[in-house]
């Protein structure tokens, strides 16, 4: 065993120690939303290591409101975040100068649909794995996404990496930099990695069929590598520090490193102190659980009417009862006409339907799935109606937004960049760019973030209107005079996502106004020809003679 690897898996087991009551809360949210997932937090899923995946896994579930509601919330999430179809963030200059030239522009621009393009291809796999993220998110209040280049071709390739096998470690500013993930690969899985050293017992692992699909745990460990040189070109020359470990023989796969970290994390909400997020499932685990319950007693409610308890007279006379349809029974009433048996009354069943419907309210709110249903109930609202709902839905989801932007987000476009760079596939950068050497930021381009900016919008429209209907009652046209179009308009375009080369440049609005006035003089000078040649005709002098 080398001496370096004894202190990773020390570490491994710490981290494991420090997130016991963690595990505990999400086997039970996996077990009211995830059912699949039960057994991959407190057990890590040995069960399915060792006796094959397909165990029956629901007996804790028996209303699927919260997870019908935690699937919806993935897909709000991927709508508002990251919707499919569009680019939902522009990389932007900091200089104001330079941010002002549509060469440049146009280069941001391209870089973005390049971004969208090898994001998207179907080896990448983004929506897929990002959907499950989200999911995550919900469920358990994080998720993980790890980035990397296909083994075979150029691009970009996306995994989610389930929380149950990935420990956190955050650095002085409580950002996270260190992730350990234990997870299980058969021995033919292994020997495929052919840049890793491969241990002489795996090896004679995979000659033997009956031993070729035993499974091993490799931990990867991801941390800031503290000798870092950037003049080296091997795996110290690189920020993050990238190490494989076969946690049974204890022996070193692979020691790399990465430029960018290679894990994009989301949290949903963070406690003080803690390092792991916590989900709307966390929040509303109380409602789940009760909903379960009350669901529980509704049936039995329910089974006792449509089967219910008998009540019968003792009197020795009324011997087997029969429920059989058609079933003559004696002796069910007595010769005045008094029936000897009844129902056991079960009381009032709309009661607990209306429990329950308490608390899906609060489920389906946690998971912001009330939180749209505005748009499909009112589809007839105008587009101030319209910016002013984006005003409101942006002000709730600020906090969310701001988090996934920043931990998730940020993260994850800049090792998009570095990927693509080193494989030599971003876009001719223009030489006024080069020149410069400036930096750039990320501005976030989705439903999610215009809602956040649609307040200046919002506000125009809101003054506009008020201006319009005042000039439209007076005729008075200079309260329109406070509004600066040129200025306004372009940012409008830019909250509601309208691409760059959609518009037109500020040379081309200038040349088109100063056609359009030169084509208005002409136009007047057409309509007034008959009344100057009147008055030229009245003015002429009379012909002598």
């Amino acid at each position: 065993m080398d001496d370096a690897i004894q202190p990773h898996i020390q570490r491994l087991n710490t981290l494991r120690t420090d997130r016991i009551n963690w595990d505990g809360q999400w086997e039970e949210s996996a077990a009211r939303l995830l059912p699949a997932h039960v057994d991959s937090f407190t057990s890590r899923g040995m069960s399915a290591q060792v006796g094959g995946g397909g165990q029956k896994k629901t007996e804790q579930q028996f209303d699927s409101t919260a997870a019908f509601a935690a699937s919806r919330f993935s897909s709000v999430m991927e709508s508002l975040v990251t919707p499919q179809g569009s680019i939902w963030h522009l990389l932007r200059l900091l200089d104001k100068t330079l941010k002002k030239n549509r060469q440049v522009r146009m280069f941001f621009d391209d870089l973005n649909e390049t971004l969208y393009n090898f994001r998207y291809r179907p080896i990448a796999n983004f929506v897929g794995n990002s959907q499950q993220v989200y999911l995550g998110l919900g469920c358990y209040g994080n998720g993980v996404l790890y980035v990397d280049q296909p083994d075979d071709s150029k691009g970009l390739r996306y995994r989610n990496i389930h929380i149950g096998e990935t420990y956190f470690a955050e650095n002085h500013a409580r950002v996270i930099d260190t992730v350990y993930r234990a997870f299980f690969m058969t021995a033919r899985q292994i020997v495929q990695r052919r840049d890793w050293k491969i241990p002489e017992a795996i090896l004679e692992a995979v000659k033997n069929p009956q031993q070729m699909d035993k499974k091993y745990e490799v931990l990867h460990c991801v941390y800031p590598r503290a000798d870092y040189d950037p003049q080296r070109i091997d795996g110290k020359g690189k920020k993050f520090a990238s190490i494989y470990i076969l946690v049974e023989s204890k022996s070193l796969l692979e020691e790399s490193g990465y430029d960018t970290f290679p894990y994009a994390i989301a949290r949903y909400t963070q406690a003080s102190g803690e390092v792991y997020g916590r989900g709307p499932a966390q929040m509303v685990l109380p409602a789940i659980k009760v909903l379960n319950q009350e669901k529980k007693d509704v049936l039995k409610q329910a089974h006792r009417i449509l089967d219910p308890v008998l009540l019968a007279h003792d009197d020795g006379n009324l011997g087997s009862f029969s429920l059989k349809a058609g079933a003559l029974n004696a002796g069910g009433i007595s010769k005045e006409g008094k029936r000897l048996i009844d129902a056991l009354p079960t009381g009032n069943l709309a009661v607990g339907h209306e429990m329950m419907d308490m608390e899906k309210a609060v489920i389906n709110d946690a998971f912001l799935v009330t939180l749209f249903q505005i748009l499909v109930d009112t589809p007839t609202m105008t587009a101030t109606e319209v910016l002013e709902r984006a005003r409101e839905k942006g002000m709730l989801l600020a906090p969310t937004a701001g988090r996934l932007q920043a931990e998730f987000l940020g993260p994850l476009i800049e090792r998009e960049i570095d990927l693509l760079a080193r494989q030599g596939l971003m876009p001719k950068m223009p030489q006024i760019l080069i020149d410069a050497e400036v930096e750039y930021r990320i501005e976030y381009d989705n439903p999610m973030s215009r809602m956040a900016r649609s307040e200046k919008a919002s506000g125009f429209m809101r003054a506009l209107g008020t201006a319009s209907e005042y000039a439209k009652m007076t005729g008075d046209m200079e309260p329109l005079d406070h509004f600066n179009f040129d200025v306004a308009l372009p940012e409008i375009l830019d909250i509601h996502g309208a691409p760059v080369a959609w518009t037109r440049s500020i040379e081309d609005i200038e040349k088109r106004r100063e056609d359009r006035a030169k084509q208005q003089q002409s136009q007047q000078l057409v309509e007034a020809a008959p009344s100057i040649a009147s008055v030229a005709k009245i003015a002429a002098p009379a012909p002598k003679g």
